[in-house]
């Protein structure tokens, strides 16, 4: 499958760092992990941080699947408004979503610190809507986030233009978020778990699993085999290539990069994230060299939507960035496509699938997927190490 067209900044900036061997014999393993994308080298830190025996395998070149087309934003919402979630989900398990992915980008800072990772920025996020119809809708979100703890206030249309240039009608500041480079940080962190003690192999596609009373059998495109006592899958939107059920509705979404702007003073206060309520919605932030990253216009997914679209779509984001800010310009240096997915109820699938033993799925469905990596690397190395997780039942498959 075809995650991504054009040319996605991350991979433009910092191109192939390091190069991993492909599987050229037959191997075996504790775990291994299908998936080098964010997702599986969180997993491969967490577990081999907890001493087990690891071997990570991807049918790509570390990274350039939907990773590399992240526009890596943290952030605790998920794509449904929190108010609209607790009516669907119940009150509990929606609130405790958010509250995790609050809480996974505190971990995800701690991490990137541990393992040195400075490319990463702490900043608030700002929920903003440009129809005046909507402040109901802003006033009954806000309160179900402060009911979850959160920390945000309600902006009125004067005091987002006067603090951020902007024009729209309302706005909730949230004092949580971070911007990340998710390609960067994949590799910093499957080398920061080389070293204790995993096994990176890429362009190592996995063709047949055979799901064992006690363990699992892969078997590669070279026709060697990978045995393991657990398989986890972190393959992400290409789930539909080991399971038959169906569950997530893929989307193609675009964005563009602006010139870099490092001599100047950044284009709006505090370098803050900043969405909207629309659907699809747009998303944005800055660069380390102040360039403006931005994206949205989605669709659902197909190979034309990917490959056909990107630029049409690139001029209409300069557009909607020229509406929200007047006086300002959005001049397109790099444009692309990636691929995400959406569940029904908003949530990822993390843990077992009955159909498949000794299989544990870290999928982070949705558009914050890089928080939910977090979530599903801490679920899914506490259920493989024995342990207990009050929170694994919130995102099961049988939920």
């Amino acid at each position: 499958m075809d995650l991504i067209a054009g040319y996605p900044f991350w991979l433009m900036k910092n191109g192939l760092p390091f190069q991993y061997p492909k599987l050229l014999e037959d191997v075996s393993s504790s775990v291994v992990i299908i998936g080098g994308g964010i997702s599986g080298a969180l997993t491969a830190y967490y577990l081999t941080e907890a001493g087990m025996d690891c071997i990570l395998v991807d049918g790509r070149t570390i990274g350039l699947g939907s990773t590399c087309a992240s526009t890596s934003l943290l952030q605790y919402e998920l794509d449904e408004p929190l108010h609209q979630l607790i009516k669907r989900v119940g009150e509990y398990s929606a609130i405790r979503a958010y509250q995790l992915c609050g809480e996974s980008i505190d971990t995800l800072t701690s991490i990137m610190d541990r393992i040195r990772f400075k490319e990463y920025d702490l900043t608030n996020s700002l929920f903003y809507t440009s129809h005046r119809s909507q402040l109901s809708f802003m006033e009954k979100e806000l309160k179900a986030r402060q009911l979850a703890g959160f920390k945000v206030s309600l902006l009125s249309k004067e005091e987002i233009n006067r603090n951020y240039g902007m024009s729209a009608e309302y706005a909730i500041l949230s004092e949580k978020g971070a911007t990340i480079n998710a390609y960067a940080l994949t590799h910093a962190l499957l080398q920061y778990s080389i070293k204790n003690g995993l096994q990176v192999f890429d362009r190592t596609k996995v063709t047949d699993i055979k799901y064992n009373e006690h363990d699992v059998e892969l078997v590669t495109e070279d026709g060697f085999l990978v045995r393991s006592k657990k398989l986890v899958n972190a393959s992400g939107f290409e789930i539909i290539n080991f399971i038959s059920k169906k569950i997530v509705d893929l989307y193609c979404t675009y964005a563009v990069v602006s010139e870099n702007e490092q001599e100047k003073d950044a284009l709006w206060k505090d370098r803050i994230m900043i969405w909207n309520t629309d659907d699809p919605y747009l998303y944005m932030r800055l660069t380390s060299d102040n360039r403006i990253l931005m994206g949205g216009r989605d669709e659902r997914f197909s190979i034309k939507t990917s490959r056909e679209l990107y630029q049409k779509k690139a001029i209409l984001l300069g557009k909607d960035f020229e509406k929200l800010f007047p006086d300002k310009k959005l001049k397109a240096e790099f444009a692309w496509s990636g691929t995400f997915g959406k569940t029904k109820d908003s949530f990822p699938f993390i843990g077992q699938y009955q159909k498949t033993p000794n299989t544990y799925y870290a999928l982070g469905f949705g558009g914050n997927g890089i928080t939910f990596s977090v979530i599903a690397a801490q679920i899914i190395s506490d259920l493989i190490l024995g342990k207990k997780n009050k929170d694994a039942g919130i995102f099961s498959f049988n939920r």
